[in-house]
């Protein structure tokens, strides 16, 4: 579950199909797949493709296609985060070792 800047809660299959933005107004793509940290109980990632398709290495994929779930600012009409591609740079190497299990 998350939380609409207005407080109000949404649930996660809500941000599916929903447009990305970055809040300098660049298009990133659409929510694909969610990354949830079953752990923590929170979402850790969004991805612009669905993660069955992505092929290939984990890290590239995580760089170009998706989000940090923490660089997201506002969740409405679309989500909007503060970095274009808040990526694998800013990820731990145990979440891309669990990811590629």
């Amino acid at each position: 579950m998350t939380i609409k800047a207005t407080g109000e809660k949404m649930k996660l299959s809500e941000l599916y199909r929903m447009d990305v933005y970055s809040d300098a107004g660049q298009y990133l793509g659409e929510v694909q797949d969610v990354i949830v940290d079953l752990e923590k109980g929170e979402i850790s990632r969004l991805l612009m493709i669905p993660w069955k398709s992505a092929k290939g290495d984990v890290k590239i994929t995580l760089r170009s296609k998706s989000v940090l779930y923490k660089s997201v600012k506002n969740v409405e009409d679309v989500v909007l985060v503060t970095a274009p591609n808040a990526s694998i740079d800013n990820t731990n190497k145990d979440e891309v070792n669990d990811l590629s299990r």
